[in-house]
C-alpha cells in the first residue's frame, strides 16, 4: 500500500518495511489528529469491530473471568476440549440438524484471534496455487506475500458488473484452467457487504468437493446477515452444505470477534476435517503457545445456545436498522450504494458521482478526517501481495463505511459527511 508510512530504511537494519493494513493505516493517521479508541468526538466510520457494550435486546455483557490453578499453566495449543466441544455442538444446531455427518471437538482448534487462525492456515497450506477474490479483507494481502515463495497466488478481480462477487460458474472455469488448489474468500464479504448463500453456496462447496479444491471461508460475519432491509431469520455458513465433514475440504473460520461482539477477547477457531485441522494445529506448534484458559471458559459460556442465540438475534435487529440509516443517508449525499449491504456491518459504496477531488476516495478520507470521521478507502482492500499486479487499484472511488458504532455516533458522523459535502 503506498500511503502506509514505512520507516526510513537505515532505522530498519534487518526487518523490512511493512505498511499498515487499511483500517490500521486509517486509525493511525486519525490519531495524529488526535483520535483515540472511544472518543465522544470522534465517529469511526472506518470501524472494524461491531459496538461492545449493552444492546438493545442481548444478554448482560460479561465482566470478570474466573481464573483457576490449572490456567497458570499452559493449555493445549489447539484450545480446550470443552470450548473445542462447545463450537462443534455450535454449528451441529445452526447448520447440521438431522445430517448423518456431524462435527465434534477433534474437527475444531482454537488460536487468539482471527488473524491468528489465518495466520496458523496460511503456514499449513503446501505448494498450491491459491485463488482468492478482490476485492476482500486487506490483511489477506501481507499474509499471502509472506509466503508467496510457496503459493502461487491468482487474483479473481471483481467489479461493479458482476456485483463484486465470484460466480460459482466463473469459480468452476477459473478452478479448472488455473488448476487451484484452493480458493480463499470472506463471506459475507468484507468490504462489499455480499453474501454467498443458498444454491450458490452450495455450489462452492459441490465444486471443492468434486474437485478436491480447499475451500477456505472467513465467516467472520456470518451472522450479520439481512434480508433486505429486514434482519435475517438467521445466519449463513458453508457447514449447512458440507456432506461429510471429513472428506469434504472445506476449512471455516470464524470467532468471538465480530458476532458475539467480544473483539478484545481475541477468540479464534477453525472447523472442519480433523486432518485439516490437526495440520492447523500442528503449524501452531511453531507459531504461538495457544489460547488464553481463562478466556476460553467464559466463551464456553458465551456459546450456550439460549445466550448465543439472544445475542446474534438482537445484534441482526440492532445492526439492519443502523445499515438502512446510513444507506439512505449516504444516498441522499450523492454516495452511490449499488448493491446495498446483505452482511457484515459495512456499506460499499461509490464516490464517483460526487463533485472533484471529492470523487476520489484518498482525499474523500483526508476531508473527511478534518472532520472527525474516519473512513476506508476502496484501494485498501484491493489485495495485491507484492504488487504484482501492475497500474491503480479499480477502487479508487471506492469506499467502505461501516456502521459498527452505536447507532447516535454513525449519524453524528453521517451529519458530518453531509455537511463537508454541503459546504
Amino acid at each position: 500500500m503506498s500511503s502506509g508510512a514505512t520507516l526510513p530504511d537505515a532505522t530498519l537494519g534487518a526487518f523490512r518495511p511493512i505498511p499498515y493494513m487499511g483500517v490500521i493505516y486509517v486509525v493511525a493517521e486519525a490519531m495524529k489528529l488526535g483520535f483515540q479508541n472511544g472518543h465522544p468526538d470522534w465517529c469511526n466510520l472506518g470501524q472494524g469491530q461491531p459496538e461492545v457494550g449493552a444492546m438493545e435486546g442481548a444478554p448482560p455483557r460479561f465482566t470478570d473471568f474466573r481464573v483457576e490453578p490449572r490456567d497458570h499453566a499452559y493449555g493445549p495449543v489447539n484450545g480446550t476440549p470443552e470450548l473445542r466441544e462447545a463450537i462443534a455442538r455450535h454449528y451441529n444446531r445452526l447448520y447440521r440438524v438431522g445430517k448423518r455427518s456431524q462435527y465434534s471437538a477433534e474437527n475444531v482448534t482454537v488460536a487468539a484471534g482471527g488473524r491468528l487462525v489465518l495466520t496458523r492456515l496460511f503456514t499449513a497450506l503446501g505448494s498450491i496455487r491459491l485463488g482468492y477474490q478482490v476485492p476482500d479483507y486487506t490483511a489477506y494481502e501481507d499474509m499471502l506475500a509472506t509466503h508467496l515463495d510457496r503459493l502461487s497466488a491468482r487474483a479473481l478481480v471483481t467489479d461493479e458488473s458482476e456485483g463484486f462477487l465470484v460466480s460459482p460458474l466463473r469459480l468452476a472455469r477459473e478452478a479448472e484452467h488455473h488448476d487451484l488448489g484452493a480458493f480463499l474468500l470472506s463471506n459475507p464479504c468484507n468490504p462489499t457487504g455480499r453474501v454467498l448463500r443458498g444454491s450458490a453456496l452450495a455450489a462452492y462447496v459441490e465444486l471443492a468437493r468434486t474437485r478436491g479444491m480447499t475451500l477456505l471461508l472467513d465467516e467472520f460475519y456470518s451472522h450479520f446477515i439481512y434480508e433486505g432491509e429486514r434482519p435475517a431469520a438467521g445466519p449463513v455458513s458453508a457447514a449447512a452444505f458440507v456432506e461429510d465433514v471429513e472428506r469434504d475440504p472445506v476449512v471455516l473460520v470464524d470467532g468471538l470477534t465480530k458476532n458475539f461482539r467480544y473483539p478484545g477477547w481475541r477468540v479464534g477457531w477453525a472447523l472442519g476435517p480433523r486432518a485439516m485441522v490437526d495440520a492447523l494445529t500442528r503449524a501452531a506448534s511453531a507459531i504461538d503457545g495457544g489460547p488464553s484458559m481463562p478466556v476460553q471458559r467464559a466463551a464456553v459460556e458465551v456459546l450456550a445456545p439460549a445466550r448465543a442465540d439472544q445475542e446474534t438475534s438482537a445484534l441482526r435487529r440492532v445492526f439492519a436498522r443502523k445499515r438502512n440509516l446510513m444507506i439512505a443517508r449516504l444516498e441522499q449525499m450523492g454516495i452511490r450504494c449499488p448493491f446495498p449491504s446483505e452482511g457484515t456491518f459495512y456499506v460499499w459504496a461509490s464516490l464517483a458521482a460526487l463533485k472533484p477531488p471529492l470523487n476520489e476516495a484518498e482525499v474523500f478520507f483526508r476531508r473527511a478526517l478534518e472532520q472527525k470521521v474516519l473512513t476506508v478507502p476502496g484501494k485498501f482492500f484491493d489485495v495485491n501481495p507484492r504488487k504484482q499486479r501492475p497500474g491503480e487499484s479499480p477502487y479508487g472511488s471506492w469506499a467502505r463505511f461501516s456502521f459498527g458504532p452505536p447507532e447516535a455516533n454513525v449519524a453524528l458522523g453521517l451529519e458530518r459527511l453531509e455537511a463537508m459535502l454541503s459546504a
